[in-house]
């Protein structure tokens, strides 16, 4: 397992497959090179040997799924040069990740999450799978904005990727803003980078499917204030969700999408309209679940053990 020490979801995990007696060696990447030394070589037929630290060694050999949860970047000695530091890190990424993306079990491999992690294509895909999709702009042209706008009505802008900034030590969220009249006079800023704009979907509610392998937990999310409405990480306090089925119309498009991404696990969010309508948001491949055990009681973290201790992922 490759997560950072604080994880509650992973943690969940992990005391699953001891209930099972299930080995589980846990590691973080962000432990490479510094605190944890590795020596593989290259048979002819796979990679094999060790990676070590203070406290166990955990033989290749032997791993037969490997869960990619939240791994941490790596963190190198102190005192290089930037240009020396930026080559070690290369180094460091391509050697302890490369070695590892050779392994069979992932869940879900690092090439898979990479690319279901780009909205454009993520959207693009989920599209051909035959999901509603709301008309969607990428742009850093101000007049295109107003031009979207005009055109489909209320519009919301939110982040392409990394939906948070650290400042001064302090993390600051980006969520989800619908842009009103004055937002729309005045897009000073817009052109300094990419900006994806959406059709806004009035929402009667949200649904949370998470997909585990062949499994699927869908919780209905309904959202007691306006901040929450538009982006319902805005405001937690707000929210009451309860495990629902999955809408039928879903069912086949979900499954296309898992199959087209390659992906194990990934968590939907899909807002359903006052038509019943339900449309395509985004599938986080990482996507948090450990509330959605205890707020909805979706045994998520069992359909994962049952993966990795089958160790026939994909």
């Amino acid at each position: 397992m490759l997560t950072a020490p604080q994880d509650h979801a992973a943690d969940l995990v992990v005391a699953e497959l001891g209930r099972r007696d299930v080995p589980v060696v846990r590691m973080d990447a962000a432990d490479f090179p510094v605190r944890m030394r590795m020596a593989t070589t290259l048979d002819g037929t796979g990679w094999s040997g060790t990676l070590s630290d203070a406290h166990r060694t955990l033989d290749l050999d032997r791993v037969r799924a490997v869960y990619n949860r939240r791994p941490g970047l790596h963190v190198l000695p102190s005192g290089m040069s930037p240009p020396v530091a930026e080559y070690a890190m290369a180094q460091a990424r391509d050697g302890f990740g490369g070695v590892l993306m050779a392994l069979d079990g992932w869940v879900n491999h690092p090439a898979r999450n990479a690319d279901a992690s780009v909205k454009p294509w993520a959207l693009a895909i989920a599209a051909e799978c035959g999901f509603a999709t709301p008309a969607t702009l990428v742009t850093n042209d101000p007049a295109a904005v107003r031009a979207f706008a005009d055109q489909h009505g209320p519009v919301v802008c939110k982040p392409l990727r990394r939906p948070a900034i650290v400042e001064g030590g302090v993390v600051k969220a980006v969520y989800t803003r619908l842009l009103t009249v004055e937002d729309l006079a005045d897009l000073t800023g817009i052109e300094t980078t990419a900006h994806l704009v959406q059709a806004y979907v009035p929402k009667s509610f949200e649904l949370r499917v998470t997909v585990v392998d062949d499994q699927v937990f869908t919780a209905r999310v309904d959202a007691g204030s306006d901040a929450a409405r538009i982006d319902w990480r805005a405001d937690y306090d707000a929210l009451t969700w309860r495990p629902c089925d999955l809408p039928g119309e879903l069912t086949a498009p979900v499954h296309a999408y898992m199959k087209a991404t390659g992906l194990v696990y990934g968590a939907f969010d899909f807002a359903v309209d006052q038509a019943g309508t339900p449309w395509y948001l985004e599938c986080n491949p990482n996507g948090q679940f450990g509330w959605l055990i205890e707020a909805a009681g979706l045994p998520i973290h069992h359909a994962l053990a049952d993966v990795l201790q089958a160790g026939t992922a994909r």
